[in-house]
């Protein structure tokens, strides 16, 4: 029997959570895991990358390396990408995307590249149409649509090529089509998760739930539910995918180790009628709605479980003129709050703003810093007293 092939792999997450998904992957048998800007790069075979791009929490998206090779000419770069077996990943009818970088290399123009970059891909593959070139400012938050997608790195003179396995990116759970006011991405939520220890041993509460992110991905998390099960993935569309056994297991697998209930108590709630509202309308589509208590009520009026657990808040972080007095307020409330009805548990906070977290009158340590939604924020978080 032929051995599985075993490709080098790059799971790309936000700036500042490579250490949650190097954690993560270091539990999905994968070898090489090696913490790099941006990301991860780990081997994985084919049924270990499937198994990544289902049950990663943290990761934006899953990349595997195609072809490296130096070029400082258009008809060298030409010759070599013609010898690149992109027969693996696409195939006739197929829509390719280029996205295509070129630094401190002497083939620096990346329309260029691009061009005989897809023009060896056509050449190989019969039937494969071009989709419209990314340039080099696109970030690799992008989406590929259902195109397969190739990201082409000139560094040096050294092209690297990789292939997305993933397809649409993996925050695309598929559960949140109702949305609240400046939603998290489920990448996000769920690294905080991690990063702050939860497992779903203790309760969990989201007293500013918004569209309901962070206790639906903390219920995924406490019934041990992988991300990617309700979709699919690029590489399970590749041409020999389906005659490489064990996809059907792997996901078979996944399914297998969810637990019917969330051990502890998830409460998520809001004083927006709207965002109680999508919350739930999100946690049936998460399969999760057995699993989170919903509630509309402000900050001042929540209730939480008897016990330690951890309070995880989103909170506006401001920015527009008229809304330093109520934020401090807000954040000031939510310090009292806890301080009367969370003793001895942690609270986590998102903060973008230092003398914010001070009103909340804890003492807070970093654990994370990433930005979300453009914006530097710190995760930070505390042990009520």
């Amino acid at each position: 029997m032929t051995a599985p092939t075993r490709r080098e792999c790059f799971a790309s997450v936000a700036p500042g959570l490579e250490h949650i998904a190097a954690t993560e992957l270091s539990q999905l048998s994968v070898s090489d895991i090696k913490v790099t800007e941006g990301g991860v790069t780990f081997t994985a075979d084919d049924r270990a990358l499937l198994r990544c791009n289902l049950r990663l929490r943290s990761v934006s998206r899953v990349i595997v390396r195609v072809a490296q090779f130096r070029a400082t000419a258009f008809s060298e770069l030409e010759r070599l990408a013609k010898s690149v077996m992109w027969e693996e990943f696409v195939a006739a009818g197929d829509t390719v995307r280029l996205r295509v970088t070129c630094k401190k290399s002497i083939l620096y123009h990346s329309d260029a590249v691009a061009e005989r970059v897809m023009g060896a891909i056509t050449s190989r593959v019969k039937g494969v149409r071009a989709a419209s070139s990314a340039d080099e400012d696109e970030s690799d938050e992008s989406d590929t649509g259902p195109a397969q997608l190739f990201v082409v790195r000139f560094l040096r003179d050294v092209c690297t090529i990789s292939a997305d396995s993933s397809g649409e990116l993996l925050h695309r759970r598929g559960y949140r089509l109702a949305t609240a006011k400046a939603p998290m991405r489920e990448t996000l939520a769920a690294s905080m998760l991690l990063a702050l220890g939860y497992d779903g041993s203790v309760p969990l509460v989201d007293a500013m739930c918004g569209a309901g992110t962070i206790p639906i991905e903390g219920a995924l998390i406490a019934r041990h539910m992988a991300p990617g099960l309700g979709r699919t993935f690029r590489c399970e569309h590749w041409p020999e995918a389906g005659k490489r056994p064990g996809a059907a297991a792997v996901r078979e697998k996944a399914a297998a180790l969810a637990i019917p209930h969330a051990p502890q108590p998830i409460l998520a709630s809001d004083r927006d009628r709207g965002a109680a509202e999508a919350t739930l309308a999100n946690a049936e589509r998460a399969g999760v709605v057995d699993d989170v208590r919903i509630f509309q009520r402000a900050l001042s009026s929540i209730e939480v479980p008897e016990g330690p657990g951890l309070l995880l808040v989103n909170p506006p972080y401001g920015g527009r003129v008229g809304e330093s007095d109520d934020l401090r307020n807000l954040y000031a409330q939510l310090g009292n709050v806890a301080r009367e009805r969370c003793r001895g548990w942690t609270i986590g906070v998102l903060s973008a703003d230092r003398a914010l977290e001070r009103q909340v009158g804890l003492e807070f340590r970093e654990v994370l810093t990433f930005r979300n939604g453009g914006i530097p924020v710190r995760l930070v978080a505390a042990v009520v007293p």
